[in-house]
């Protein structure tokens, strides 16, 4: 099955954090699974740790470079990505999470979230 995980999982991921549901840990280490994580992921870390978010304390550089070495793969952002953001309903505002549900559904992976808010959403979303 290939995952795609939200921004705050792949954050907890790269610094191993206990944070991390177990169930989401399970899917994660399941050698049949496929992990990919979001340019989008990457943008949000970006700029988030530019506005001195505590959650967001990262350098995206490594956080990237961390991922692809442990076999990630990156899922850049398209135009019909982006024009299927169109289709959500509100349940949302935040621009990052709306643009990783549509790259999920548009691609057919399913999202890995801990946020209720997103999983909410129909489609290709999973709670952990």
């Amino acid at each position: 099955m290939k995952l795609l995980l939200d921004t705050h999982l792949l954050l907890w991921a790269a610094e191993g954090s206990k944070r991390m549901p177990r169930n989401a840990r399970a899917l994660m280490a399941d050698p049949d699974n496929e992990l990919f994580f979001s340019v989008g992921s990457l943008w949000e870390t970006t700029i988030k740790s530019g506005l001195n978010r505590a959650d967001f304390q990262v350098d995206a550089r490594m956080l990237r470079r961390g991922l692809m070495d442990n076999g990630y793969g990156e899922l850049p952002i398209l135009s019909e990505h982006v024009v299927a953001i169109d289709a959500l309903p509100s349940i949302h505002k935040d621009p990052f999470d709306r643009l990783v549900i549509a790259q999920a559904t548009v691609e057919g992976i399913t999202l890995l979230t801990d946020d209720v808010t997103v999983a909410r959403y129909q489609g290709p979303v999973r709670l952990v």
